[in-house]
């Protein structure tokens, strides 16, 4: 059976949230990724700043110094890291998400399913 902590990214880019909004664009640049998970001081996932935050913060002229705890996306979606690959797949679906953060029995950060990872390496594209 195929689980979450099979299919996820074990590496993930993270943050606090007084990191600044150009901080933050600057990670997903030079990292290569489309999300930089927020979390607090026990590596609990408390937001996620993704591509789709930077289009909507450039869009809306919103000063890049300021602290990007005012413009992550709060409401987060989790999947425990021994969920099934269907169990994290509806999340997805029905959230209309391309970034879901896993997490252990304790709630803490530990991997990261992303949709383009997935296509990447079922299809190799």
């Amino acid at each position: 059976m195929l689980l979450a902590h099979h299919i996820m990214l074990k590496e993930v880019i993270t943050a606090t949230s007084d990191i600044s909004i150009q901080e933050c664009i600057d990670l997903l640049f030079k990292r290569h990724v489309g999300s930089v998970v927020i979390v607090d001081e026990s590596q609990r996932c408390i937001g996620i700043f993704a591509e789709r935050d930077a289009i909507r913060v450039v869009a809306q002229k919103v000063p890049l110094d300021a602290p990007v705890r005012g413009v992550m996306t709060k409401k987060v979606f989790t999947v425990n890291e021994n969920a099934t690959f269907e169990e994290a797949k509806s999340i997805i679906d029905l959230h209309g998400i391309r970034h879901l953060p896993v997490v252990d029995s304790e709630g803490k950060l530990v991997g990261l399913i992303s949709v383009r990872y997935i296509i990447n390496e079922f299809f190799g594209m």
